[in-house]
């Protein structure tokens, strides 16, 4: 392979494709009832919390100070939401396109570039196909990993997840306490046709559209939980902000994007930490740790593999395309 340099402009489209996930609030008596889910909405509380934040020695050291800073009000408005009280499961509901032509870049400024980058890809879907991530996407929807803090300590997880195509519908339920959150083992006929369409949908020119519906037996009355705004004005008289769309309570698109991905298990530590998301320098925010930059980073596996031929051991080629079916500009910079 001639050696190449990386495009100054490069950019893929993300081929996961997924919405905004709608919450919805019914019981478990109804699954198969659509028209009994009504959207949870959106509360406003007023608190009075207490001073519990870590206080500066001379404080801790002063009884009196002590006192007079924890009996100070912690006023806050914050908003909530909850499961009304006749109903004990909620439902997530969002839909995900699955698109293909992962060889060809929305952008790039190099054709010589451009060649070796399609070659490449080309080879790995020729010698491995789709099948390895497409499994671990495919386990990704069916254990609910998508539904974050609203999966624990349910009682019941069901997902039913629905392919439509113009010849009609295809469906399949999971039990999501089947399928672990630290491996992707399970293995059932329902997973197998569902990474099948997926990577069908990857593989091809043609589109693989599905519907997502997780259920989760929460209790008549419980909180559930929306993805968390990001609060840019200071002066906001709130200080918790959660997404809704419509009115209706929701997960950003990015927050389900992100758990739909969480793949890679192939960086060094995962056997403790389990799988993270598949990003370029496998970043974890809560945790505040990049776990890929000891030269195992997507930039520097991607760069060798592109530019020097030097191709990756097989576990890292699909960390590779998997960021590269993630999406995003990774255009060479200029020393």
């Amino acid at each position: 392979m001639a050696a190449v340099k990386t495009a100054s402009v490069l950019a893929f489209e993300r081929k996961l494709a997924n919405s905004d996930g709608l919450l919805l609030a019914g019981n478990w008596s109804d699954i198969d009832a659509d028209s009994k889910w009504a959207p949870v909405t959106l509360q406003e509380k007023a608190v009075r919390g207490t001073i519990s934040n870590r206080q500066k020695n001379a404080v801790l050291n002063d009884p009196a100070k002590l006192d007079q800073e924890v009996n100070k009000a912690n006023l806050q408005k914050v908003d909530t939401a909850a499961l009304p009280f006749d109903c004990d499961t909620l439902k997530v509901v969002f839909s995900l396109r699955v698109l293909g032509d992962l060889v060809t870049p929305s952008a790039c400024n190099s054709p010589d570039y451009q060649d070796v980058l399609s070659n490449t890809i080309k080879s790995y879907i020729s010698e491995q196909s789709f099948a390895t991530l497409a499994h671990r996407y495919a386990s990704n929807l069916a254990n609910g990993r998508f539904l974050w803090r609203n999966r624990v300590g349910a009682e019941d997880i069901k997902v039913r997840i629905t392919q439509v195509t113009k010849e009609g519908e295809t469906a399949w339920v999971f039990n999501g306490y089947d399928l672990s959150l630290r491996d992707f083992d399970y293995q059932s006929d329902d997973l197998k046709a569902l990474a099948s369409a997926i990577e069908q949908g990857l593989a091809s020119d043609q589109f693989t559209y599905l519907k997502v519906e997780a259920f989760v037996k929460l209790g008549e009355g419980q909180e559930v939980f929306p993805s968390q705004e990001l609060v840019l004005d200071s002066n906001s008289r709130k200080s918790k902000v959660l997404y809704d769309v419509d009115g209706t309570a929701a997960l950003h698109s990015q927050k389900i994007g992100n758990a739909i991905r969480t793949v890679d298990t192939w960086y060094q530590g995962a056997e403790e930490v389990g799988p993270i998301s598949a990003e370029p320098f496998g970043s974890v925010t809560s945790r505040g740790k990049a776990y890929r930059s000891n030269k195992d980073d997507f930039y520097t596996l991607f760069d060798k593999w592109m530019e020097k031929g030097q191709v990756p051991e097989l576990d890292q080629q699909h960390y590779v395309i998997a960021n590269l079916i993630r999406g995003g500009v990774f255009g060479s910079k200029s020393e």
